[in-house]
């Protein structure tokens, strides 16, 4: 007797409204689920899986958080059966473009004046980092963001920064006010002795090239830690 209830039910099969290119169509982008979103990018299924059915294997394998998904590499992604070089790169570049939006649209904000709005722009660029990296914000007199840069990259429990990277940057960009960023891969969001000992040695290199370190930013898992805010500068 054939059993044909762990075959996969096609797309082409599925009626036209419920086709994730179709219903993108005719509904817009946000009627489609992530699964579905997805299921574009990997164009078709398998045998025994639709494009859908893969999918949400990969949704899974990002516990159903785009976030934790951007740091799964296409190593990660071809473990799941159906999955291969071809298609883990389109899943990595579809979610490294909406990352770089992200970055995109915070950088249009241009004049910072809170945490927050750093924040924005280092998440971005550091929530998916398995590993320490630093950067620094390039701000003009009127607190107008002129330039941002990694200067320093780590391991997993660290990196070292070289202050004078950081202040050949601001230099070179003749920036008056600074805003310096570091992540940390544990999630933990609490400033090490060695971040608090960083800090006051870049705030004290500021002051006395007539510049001002306006805050260190802690990025982890989509939250920030402020020195500023937290009356450690």
């Amino acid at each position: 007797m054939n059993d044909n209830s762990t075959k996969s039910n096609p797309i082409k099969h599925w009626a036209e409204d419920d086709r994730p290119r179709e219903k993108m169509q005719q509904k817009g982008y946000a009627a489609l689920s992530d699964a579905e979103l997805l299921a574009i990018l990997i164009q078709s299924g398998t045998k025994e899986k639709s494009a859908v059915d893969l999918a949400r294997e990969v949704l899974q394998l990002g516990n159903q958080n785009l976030s934790f998904l951007g740091k799964l590499s296409l190593k990660d992604f071809q473990t799941i059966k159906g999955i291969g070089l071809a298609r883990a790169i389109a899943i990595a570049a579809a979610l490294e473009i909406g990352r770089r939006r992200q970055l995109s649209e915070s950088m249009e904000q241009k004049i910072i004046t809170s945490s927050k709005q750093a924040a924005d722009i280092f998440m971005p660029l550091m929530n998916d980092l398995h590993h320490e990296k630093f950067a620094v914000l390039c701000l003009g007199r009127n607190n107008k963001l002129l330039h941002v840069e990694f200067v320093s990259s780590g391991g997993v429990t660290g990196t070292v920064v070289d202050p004078k990277i950081i202040f050949k940057t601001a230099l070179q960009y003749l920036s008056s006010n600074l805003i310096i960023a570091h992540n940390h891969p544990s999630g933990n969001l609490n400033p090490s002795n060695a971040d608090k000992a960083i800090t006051e040695k870049i705030k004290e290199g500021a002051r006395l090239l007539d510049m001002t370190l306006m805050d260190h930013v802690i990025i982890a898992d989509n939250k920030h830690f402020s020195f500023a805010d937290n009356g450690l500068l």
